[in-house]
């Protein structure tokens, strides 16, 4: 009897027979792009611990999201960067129907109407405590936390968001968020849910960006311990039970596990977030010439898709973007 070699290098031996045995596509519609914006007109101040990312003032946070649209993302998560004076324990400055996020809302769907635009509920960015919840007395009150961020979100929605984002962690707030939102009629919003969101140290450079660091403590009580990941599906289920649209995981690539064990027990979508550790530890090596940087980014991105992930939030999405579409 003959004994057939087995010769898997066969299926790999060109590029059109790579091309037709590939699994996992990537395309620019996967990606989101997230955004800090800033006060003022025709600012843009560089953020030193993340190379190439900017704060924009809404001006040009508005022609960026233009050109990212015509590259074929059509998302944005914005994230508001505020001036210490105008921050409280409350985040009362959160629900300001002028303020800094509501505006730039307004301007994207303005300009740009068909730009899906995500936003961040949480307190850390309007907080004095830099903390993602209400501070009393040196702890993190979860049911108290819910109001403020429910009115949030009915803020966010009423200024034009279509999707808002919990990334505070906090003990039932999808249930609350949701609640708040179909009474204020707001049921077509959608809900991103931060249900496996990590306490790591891969988001210090997001922290410089927004200047949101805690002014006591760490997160270790809201957010989970990186040790864990069967904690990381009860979040998932409780989240999805309480009215999540879809299901985050974050950080992305140290947790390719999680993402695949969520991804492996749902139905919902499940977004990745590429957080600022791995985009500015990828663009250091780049820097020093020790990477190509163009195949890390794609090489990267499609880590997420292999492991369940249906769209990513990455700081590398317009350079993705072009890439993709260089190649095409």
């Amino acid at each position: 009897m003959y004994n057939i070699p087995i010769r898997p290098r066969r299926n790999r031996r060109n590029p059109a027979m790579r091309s037709l045995m590939r699994e996992h596509y990537l395309s620019a519609g996967d990606l989101i792009a997230p955004l800090f914006v800033i006060d003022g007109q025709n600012k843009s101040q560089a953020i030193n611990a993340m190379p190439k990312q900017n704060r924009l003032s809404i001006d040009l946070i508005v022609k960026k999201c233009q050109d990212l649209f015509q590259l074929g993302i059509g998302a944005v998560a914005l994230f508001p960067a505020l001036d210490n004076s105008i921050k409280d324990s409350v985040a009362s400055e959160s629900i300001n129907p002028d303020g800094l996020l509501p505006n730039c809302v307004k301007a994207i769907k303005t300009a740009l109407p068909d730009m899906l635009v995500i936003t961040d509920v949480a307190m850390d960015p309007y907080s004095s405590d830099g903390h993602d919840g209400y501070v009393q007395n040196g702890q993190i009150i979860n049911d108290d936390t819910l109001t403020i961020l429910a009115q949030m979100a009915v803020a966010q929605a009423r200024a034009g968001a279509d999707i808002v984002a919990p990334s505070d962690m906090m003990d039932g707030r999808i249930g609350v968020i949701r609640k708040a939102l179909d009474e204020a009629g707001f049921s077509d919003v959608g809900i991103i849910s931060y249900a496996a969101k990590y306490a790591s140290a891969f988001y210090g450079p997001f922290r410089e960006a927004l200047d949101s660091t805690p002014s006591f403590g760490d997160k270790k009580t809201y957010q989970m311990d990186p040790a864990n990941s069967i904690e990381a599906l009860r979040e998932v289920q409780l989240d999805i039970q309480e009215g999540a649209d879809i299901i985050m995981v974050k950080p992305g690539l140290p947790y390719l596990d999680i993402i695949k064990s969520v991804k492996n027990t749902i139905t919902l979508p499940v977004c990745a977030y590429q957080v600022s550790g791995e985009y500015s530890m990828i663009k250091a090596a780049a820097m020093q010439n020790w990477v190509d940087e163009d195949k890390l980014i794609l090489e990267s991105l499609i880590c997420f898709k292999r492991a369940g992930a249906d769209m990513i939030f990455t700081y590398y999405a317009e350079d993705a973007a072009k890439l993709l579409k260089s190649t095409n």
